[in-house]
């Protein structure tokens, strides 16, 4: 399983690489939405991409939208992860195209049950 996380913050992209790979997934990462655009390969998407709200040079959001309006990227899940807590934050992302929403902070539990519930297979147990 490929994941790609996109965050403006070295530090939440280390924490989110961690837990990713303890999980049993590649982990690639980019700073912002033109480098995560950039990335996405054909023949190489990756299966889920983590996604924070704001970033420098454009917002998460766009990168949804990007991604939804491609139809060779459809079978990307996303995850918001993001300290954007409003329910209209919420319900722009969903209608964007991302199928999931995590609020920063997170728990390594809370983060396995929204990977299990976009349908991943996870290694790594119930460590906490």
């Amino acid at each position: 399983m490929r994941a790609l996380v996109i965050d403006d913050s070295s530090a939440m992209r280390a924490l989110l690489r961690r837990l990713l790979r303890d999980f049993g997934f590649e982990v690639a990462e980019a700073p912002d939405v033109s480098s995560a655009l950039t990335s996405l390969e054909p023949g190489r998407l990756p299966q889920l991409a983590l996604v924070d709200w704001n970033l420098p040079g454009g917002s998460g959001i766009e990168f949804v939208r990007a991604v939804r309006v491609d139809s060779a990227r459809t079978g990307m899940r996303i995850m918001m992860i993001t300290t954007e807590v409003g329910p209209e934050q919420v319900r722009t992302a969903l209608d964007a195209g991302a199928q999931e929403y995590l609020m920063k902070p997170f728990t390594r539990e809370s983060f396995r049950d929204k990977l299990a519930l976009m349908g991943f297979a996870l290694e790594g147990g119930a460590r906490d």
